[in-house]
């Protein structure tokens, strides 16, 4: 269990001179590990120190950042020895911007070394290893992000206005002008937001932007931007928005409080939907629903899913964490029918509305938390022959519990949490006898730590 790290006012009290370091290792989130000897304890292997912008195999110069029981971390400063996978990042704010972590190493090996974390995870947390490892799912490492939050901040000392993503010091809003890894149509136009936002009177009441991208219609909202202001905006900045809007062909929606607030601003009913033209299916959305962050790889992925589950065309299938659709309306393609189970009721709802919209009659949708007690769920008593589910980091302990496992032929798990995952494919393995056949990454967020994966069991 991590130490209690070091709060933000301490850094200056902590021994900042550059130091030695040899990287043996990675972190899940794409720092190198290396071990700092303790001139006082010469015979113990030191002190684990997690060094930002650092491969394994290198030799650093580095500076300590914080400080916890177990581990201190640190950012490198000066390379020695590169390894052979370092590359030059793309981004001239990679090492400040916290939107990326891993530009440095090449993207090749970016792949491999998450896949590194997920069989990591499966040992040392699950006590199993997969039969068979999936090669890994990958697709466009640049532009690919059509769904994130931008920060805002006024900093008077630049006289400017700051839109991006938060740096490696959350503390601070990086100064950047476009983004490599959002998708162009938004990447492209950060410099724009900065200014748009600089230029309104309530430019000091604007903390965050959410973006959403979709396939772009006939009436040009497509792409969505949602303003959160903390207090009401005056006639003259809503003008400007919309000319905004009109201007680069964006949806421009308004959040003055919690999710129930958010609503149009231009144009007065945006369409907003994005298509799965392998499946012929269309699905609404609103702009701060949970898709996929990856378009391209999103359909790969759903094959992929689909491919290790191998429905057959009388099974009943159930989906849990079923968000709007993206895997159910698929399967309702190929299957007799198919039950999403999902939080929250605003997805379920849209979920509901795209199966009517597709014309799909065979998928159900129903709205329940999956961290509390089931029994009482008539869902939960009908019979199903496969089961895929698609868990929050947290993943799917709880309701794995209370499933009747034994009536499923084939279990699909999809996890944004590799640490999660390797939980529950051993409770599966080792406690309800389970076989773990394969299981493999996908390169869901390039140049990021996160890792996306997959795991296929079989009784």
């Amino acid at each position: 269990m991590a130490g209690r790290r070091t709060p933000p006012a301490a850094v200056a009290r902590i021994d900042q001179t550059p130091f030695e370091i040899v990287i043996s290792d990675f972190t899940h989130d794409g720092r190198g590990v290396g071990r700092r000897p303790d001139p006082k304890a010469p015979d113990s292997p030191g002190k684990a120190v997690f060094v930002a912008g650092a491969l394994p195999g290198e030799r650093v110069m580095a500076k300590q950042t914080a400080r916890s029981r177990s581990f201190d971390e640190a950012i490198a400063v000066q390379v020695l020895e590169a390894s052979p996978d370092r590359v030059d990042p793309r981004c001239a704010h990679f090492g400040t911007c916290g939107g990326c972590a891993l530009q440095h190493l090449a993207e090749d090996k970016q792949i491999l070394a998450k896949q590194r974390v997920l069989m990591e995870n499966f040992e040392r947390i699950g006590h199993v290893m997969p039969e068979r490892v999936l090669p890994a799912l990958a697709d466009s490492a640049w532009g690919y992000r059509r769904k994130g939050r931008f920060s805002v901040r006024r900093v008077e000392k630049k006289d400017k206005t700051l839109v991006g993503f938060r740096e490696n010091d959350p503390r601070f809003v990086a100064d950047i002008a476009r983004c490599e890894t959002v998708i162009p149509a938004i990447g492209d136009k950060i410099a724009a937001l900065a200014a748009l936002v600089d230029g309104m009177d309530g430019r000091r009441e604007i903390p965050q932007i959410e973006f959403i991208g979709g396939d772009r219609m006939s009436d040009h909202s497509g792409i969505a931007l949602t303003f959160r202001h903390l207090a009401p905006l005056s006639d003259v900045d809503r003008d400007k928005l919309v000319a905004f809007g009109r201007a680069h062909e964006f949806a421009i929606f308004l959040q003055p409080g919690g999710l129930d607030t958010v609503h149009p601003l231009w144009p007065a009913d945006p369409q907003l939907q994005f298509s799965l033209p392998q499946w012929d299916l269309r699905l609404k959305f609103r702009p701060l629903d949970f898709i996929q962050v990856n378009a391209s790889l999103n359909g790969r992925m759903i094959e992929h899913a689909l491919d290790l589950l191998d429905p057959q065309p009388q099974d009943r299938v159930l989906d849990l964490f079923a968000g709007l659709g993206n895997f159910t309306l698929p399967m309702a393609r190929r299957v007799r029918e198919v039950v999403g189970v999902e939080g929250e009721a605003g997805l379920v709802k849209r979920a509901r509305e795209n199966a009517e919209f597709n014309g799909l009659a065979n998928a159900q949708f129903y709205a329940a938390d999956l961290g509390k007690d089931l029994s009482g769920e008539r869902w939960m008593r009908e019979g199903f022959d496969r089961l895929l589910l698609d868990p929050p980091r947290s993943g799917a302990d709880f309701v794995l519990t209370q499933l009747p496992l034994k009536q499923f032929k084939r279990i699909v798990y999809v996890s944004c949490h590799p640490a999660s995952l390797a939980r529950d494919a051993g409770y599966l393995v080792r406690e309800k006898g389970w076989k773990l056949r394969a299981a493999g990454v996908m390169d869901m967020f390039p140049h990021t730590g996160h890792v996306e994966s997959i795991a296929m069991f079989e009784r």
